[in-house]
């Protein structure tokens, strides 16, 4: 598997974990996971596969990537990604 089928795959794996919340709020919470855990250059890749017709991604996957890539991140959409300030406690360990 090579890298960008490696980020397809991730991306997919990423819309199944969330699709029990239903489409729009799974492609919301895949879009925000992405945008917090991915680098720039995974973006780049997904988003450039996104353009190909046979780009391999899952329904959710596609529409949480076009919504980040024409519309930007989404507001927090799991514990995972509400960082805190320097000096709060709780919330997320991520990061």
């Amino acid at each position: 598997m090579n890298s960008l089928e490696r980020l397809v795959y991730m991306a997919n794996q990423i819309a199944r974990e969330f699709a029990t919340r239903g489409e729009e709020a799974a492609a919301l919470a895949t879009a925000d996971h992405i945008d917090h855990f991915w680098d720039p250059r995974m973006k780049a890749m997904i988003f450039e596969r996104l353009e190909a017709p046979d780009h391999g991604l899952s329904p959710i996957a596609a529409r949480a990537l076009t919504g980040l890539r024409d519309q930007g991140a989404p507001p927090s959409q799991t514990r995972a990604t509400e960082f805190n300030a320097v000096d709060e406690t709780g919330g997320s360990d991520a990061g």
